[in-house]
């Protein structure tokens, strides 16, 4: 009996034949007996190679990792706890444990690995890394949490506070929009420094910088229309009003240096204003009600948690019958036990 039998290692893979038996082989050493290879369409030999290592393989139905990693909790996980790693042997399994302990001592629902804190030379290019940090920079700008490393993709998570999250990406930003979907449904978080190495040498990244690094700002901001109302369409507003009064500005020294007119760029400049305007105020008042919604949401949530007199006479009505009698004797024997105190 492993000591690991509630928890699934999570594998996506897409021809990563060259190291998913090492990865595969470095859980099982560690403990962890339920290792799932979700497998994208690989046109290498990973999937044989990842059962011969001793993993249950799932060919996906769709394409990409956040599709993968969708498919294989909502259809071919049942343990209550996931542990998600790359198959490309840059995270270490001995990192393992300290990040589930924060799911089984009921710190967090949720524990990212933060590979900042250890990464190995070669691990990550110079544009990776400076790429990484302004993705991190924006999210905690526009999110408002510190996560440190929201594109590890070396996670903990109970399977049900995942099953919370509404998940839409299909690619390489479904660990952007975890993290986002962690701050909008108020997800207990974890950060647990871990070791990031260099991929081994014949293995090929699937990750491209320029284009999906795109995609993940793209995802942040578009993210940020629900979590923060305010930095969405004010920073719409702000460019709007800046293009305005720089077209504006320009009309009006053409007009004074040259006494020319620029009807039809003085009406844009004015309707950029006007829009960027309407945008700002739009933005504060969603920010606004995003504010009461949040409020009523705790205050709903702390009512559910607490006990209510009523509920607690039900139960003293219940314990009453019970025991014997009537609710309605329960009641009396409370109130003469209460009366017999107070004669004492």
């Amino acid at each position: 009996m492993s000591d690991h039998d509630d928890v699934c290692v999570l594998l996506p893979t897409m021809n990563e034949a060259e190291t998913v038996a090492r990865v595969v082989t470095d859980f099982r050493d560690v403990g962890f007996e339920k290792v799932l290879v979700i497998d994208g369409g690989s046109t290498d030999e990973t999937r044989s190679i990842a059962r011969e290592a001793g993993a249950r393989v799932v060919e996906q139905s769709g394409r990409g990792k956040g599709q993968a990693v969708r498919e294989a909790v909502r259809d071919h996980v049942a343990a209550p706890y996931v542990l998600m790693a790359d198959a490309d042997a840059t995270y270490d399994a001995d990192d393992a444990a300290a990040m589930l302990d924060p799911l089984v001592d009921g710190e967090a629902d949720h524990v990212i690995g933060n590979r900042f804190a250890d990464m190995r030379p070669g691990a990550m290019t110079r544009l990776n890394r400076i790429g990484n940090r302004l993705i991190n920079l924006a999210f905690r700008a526009i999110h408002r949490e510190d996560y440190r490393d929201i594109l590890s993709g070396y996670r903990a998570f109970t399977r049900e506070s995942f099953l919370r999250l509404h998940l839409t990406a299909d690619g390489f930003g479904v660990e952007t929009e975890m993290a986002v979907e962690c701050v909008k449904n108020r997800v207990p978080v974890a950060v647990v420094p871990i070791t990031y190495r260099e991929r081994p040498g014949g293995s090929a990244t699937n990750l491209h910088p320029i284009r999906d690094g795109g995609v993940i700002f793209l995802e942040l901001y578009r993210k940020a229309k629900t979590n923060n109302p305010l930095f969405y369409f004010g920073s719409a507003g702000a460019v709007a009003t800046a293009a305005g009064i720089a077209m504006g500005a320009f009309v009006l020294y053409r007009y004074l240096a040259f006494g020319i007119s620029h009807e039809v760029i003085a009406v844009g400049a004015v309707g950029a204003t006007i829009l960027g305007i309407q945008l700002l105020v739009f933005g504060v008042l969603a920010d606004m009600i995003h504010s009461l919604h949040q409020e009523q949401i705790a205050r709903y949530e702390r009512a559910v948690g607490e006990e209510t007199p009523e509920r607690r006479t039900g139960n003293a009505g219940l314990d009453a019958v019970e025991n014997g009698g009537s609710e309605e004797d329960g009641g009396e024997s409370t109130r003469r036990e209460a009366a017999e105190e107070a004669d004492d």
